[in-house]
């Protein structure tokens, strides 16, 4: 029931205006629920409001917020697997902010 943080490039496909291309630029992988359960337990609202079965899609206007919620939650774990695994979400979410073709993928199992 882990949740994945994926980093994906947005482009069009060849021939159609309207179909989109997506690819994986790079992920931080949650073997250990870990992640799950701390959207699970958070009450800040973006955070809140990641499914561990679903999948969440944020654009690039979206990482502030994103980047600010996980940074409170950093603060607050004391698990050093948990800390890396926020520091490289964190990675990944200042690139997505910088381009603006980029989005994050939030994938529950």
């Amino acid at each position: 029931m882990g949740v994945d943080v994926a980093l994906v490039r947005v482009g069009q496909r060849e021939g159609s205006p309207t179909r989109r291309r997506t690819s994986q630029v790079d992920a931080v992988l949650d073997l250990h629920d870990k992640f799950a359960r701390l959207c699970g337990s958070s009450v800040l609202p973006m955070l809140s409001r990641v499914d561990p079965y679903g999948t969440l899609i944020l654009s690039s206007s979206e990482m502030d917020q994103f980047i600010s919620e996980i940074e409170v939650e950093f603060l607050r774990v004391e698990d050093p697997a948990m800390k890396e695994f926020l520091e490289s979400a964190l990675r990944l979410a200042r690139e997505c902010r910088e381009k603006g073709e980029m989005k994050l993928r939030l994938d529950g199992d």
